[in-house]
């Protein structure tokens, strides 16, 4: 046995003492090696997990050096992101699996209106990217972005644009000015054209007014674009805005015509800019016209809603008699006098007289939409939305498809029937 002042030795010495700088790791004499170098590596610099983290916690402080780390975990990020000289208050709290898709962001209020546009782009980045430091540098340039496109937001107008617009505001008459919000950058206009109807332009100004035009809106069946210089006022496209009224008196005296004197289907309630008109003609029988407004006493496009045994003789009249059609008088009196007929009148009858509802669904609008198709079936003549009556139809065994065409069986005669779904062409 070896003596026990050796053994005492042997536990308390350190093997190599006088070589410690390159020896301190070295397994005593005679050891075995630790498998894999895994006694050695576990004192290395390599690249595991704290190191990994420690990298990224270095990556996101050069790049965000106001957000930091609230945990040891890495799970809470708390401070500030910059943009443009400006910092804005931000936490970033990620789960527990580290999933950046999963992180939840909570910023202040003013962050969150200025990215109140960009939320599907930060919610995409999320996604998209693989870490936390790839996310805020992406972050940081959706900034810069929204800061650029919202300058108005923090920059304050100039007091010559308050001053000028009032004047022009004084000038043009208050009896004119339908609306003006708060912030005095958006203004409505009324007037009246020759016929006492009422219409409004919308004005959006920007800060360069009146260097720079408005951006105006219109109630227009055609485009409206005014003529600006920069010694112009609201005057001015006051002015146009009556001129341009004036030009469209015959198309919308045309519209308020079949408006009052027809049962139109649709539009339900028709702005100053729709163009067409579904006008009631009989039961299930209905005719859509589309009128040119610039010239609205021209032949219109007629297209015949209906059983084909009720619209065949309409467009057979139609084509025989279209050189009868006479541009001076109005166009309602030229489609009675081609079409052979009285449309219903509405002293006399009621709009639910004709607007039966569907068939398949039991109701007469569905997403907008009214019934247009009609079983040719003169004893059955059943209406159906299109939509509805094309899922019927591709429901039934027996229905077979060429193109854009089906084939089936009315579900309620059971008599055949043909559905396009394209649009018809009269």
């Amino acid at each position: 046995m070896p003596p026990r002042g050796g053994k005492r030795l042997a536990s308390h010495s350190r093997p190599g003492a006088a070589a410690r700088p390159g020896a301190r790791n070295a397994p005593p004499p005679g050891a075995p090696a630790p498998p894999d170098g895994r006694g050695l590596g576990r004192r290395s610099n390599g690249g595991g997990p704290r190191s990994c983290a420690m990298a990224g916690r270095g990556a996101l402080l050069r790049h965000c050096p106001l957000l930091l780390p609230q945990n040891l975990e890495g799970t809470a990020y708390e401070g500030f992101v910059s943009a443009q000289g400006r910092d804005f208050h931000i936490r970033i709290l990620l789960p527990a699996d580290s999933q950046l898709k999963n992180a939840r962001i909570e910023c202040s209020w003013r962050l969150k209106k200025i990215l109140h546009g960009y939320r599907h782009i930060v919610k995409q980045r999320l996604h998209s990217c693989p870490d936390l430091v790839s996310f805020v540098v992406e972050l940081k340039t959706i900034l810069e972005i929204a800061l650029k496109n919202t300058q108005e937001l923090h920059v304050p107008w100039p007091p010559e644009y308050y001053s000028c617009l009032v004047r022009d505001l004084e000038i043009l008459g208050w009896n004119k000015v339908a609306y003006v919000d708060t912030a005095l950058t958006t203004i409505k206009l009324k007037a009246e054209d020759s016929c006492d109807r009422q219409h409004l332009i919308t004005l959006k100004l920007s800060a360069k007014y009146p260097s720079e035009p408005p951006d105006c809106t219109v109630d227009f069946p055609v485009q409206f674009a005014i003529s600006w210089m920069p010694q112009d006022s609201l005057v001015d496209i006051h002015k146009q805005f009556l001129a341009a009224l004036e030009s469209l008196k015959e198309f919308w005296d045309t519209m308020d015509e079949i408006d009052g004197k027809t049962w139109v289907l649709e539009p339900e309630n028709p702005a100053r800019c729709a163009t067409s008109r579904r006008i009631a003609i009989g039961n299930n029988v209905s005719v859509n016209i589309e009128v040119d407004p610039r010239h609205p006493k021209m032949l219109p496009e007629c297209y015949f809603l209906g059983a084909d045994h009720v619209v065949n003789p309409l467009r057979t009249k139609l084509n025989n008699n279209m050189h009868l059609w006479d541009p001076e008088i109005s166009l309602l009196q030229n489609l009675r006098d081609l079409l052979e007929i009285d449309f219903p009148s509405r002293a006399a009858l009621e709009k639910s007289d004709f607007a039966k509802d569907c068939g398949i669904c039991y109701a007469y609008r569905l997403n907008g939409a009214t019934p247009d198709q009609v079983c040719d079936e003169p004893r059955c003549g059943q209406p159906f939305h299109q939509a509805c009556l094309y899922e019927w139809l591709q429901g039934l065994p027996s229905s077979r498809q060429s193109f854009n065409v089906i084939f089936g069986e009315c579900p309620y005669c059971n008599k055949p029937l043909t559905l396009k779904s394209s649009v018809k062409k009269p």
